[in-house]
C-alpha cells in the first residue's frame, strides 16, 4: 500500500524558515521523481517543487525560486522542502505527491506565515 506521510508544517513569521519531510513507503522511492504541491484557501492546487529519482535535477515555480529546497535521502525514503525568506503567501497546505504510476497524494500539512 502506497503511503506518504508528510510532517513538519507549522506557524512562522515571515521571513522565517520551515523544513517539511515527507516519508514515504509501500513503492521503490528511488525509483520515482517526488514532487511537493501546495494549496491555498480558494485556490487551485499547485506545483512548488520537483525532484527527479536520483536527486540530480530540481525543478521550481517561479514563485518559490532561490527561497525553497527539494531534496531527497533515498536510504530513508524521504523527500523534504526547506523553505528560507517566507512569505505570507507561502500560507497553504502542503502536499507531498508521486506518480506510482497514478498520482498519490499524502495528508498535507499546514504553513501559516503570518506576524
Amino acid at each position: 500500500q502506497v503511503q506518504l506521510v508528510e510532517s513538519g508544517g507549522g506557524l512562522v513569521q515571515p521571513g522565517g524558515s520551515l523544513r517539511l519531510s515527507c516519508a514515504a513507503s509501500g513503492f521503490t522511492f528511488s525509483s520515482y521523481a517526488m514532487s511537493w504541491y501546495r494549496q491555498a484557501p480558494g485556490k487551485e492546487r499547485e506545483l512548488v517543487a520537483v525532484i527527479i529519482r536520483y536527486g540530480g535535477s530540481t525543478n521550481y515555480a517561479d514563485s518559490v525560486k532561490g527561497r525553497f529546497t527539494i531534496s531527497r535521502d533515498n536510504a530513508k525514503n524521504t523527500v523534504y522542502l526547506q523553505m528560507n525568506s517566507l512569505k505570507p503567501e507561502d500560507t497553504a497546505v502542503y502536499y507531498c505527491s508521486a506518480l506510482v504510476p497514478i498520482r498519490v497524494w499524502g495528508q498535507g500539512t499546514q504553513v501559516t506565515v503570518s506576524s
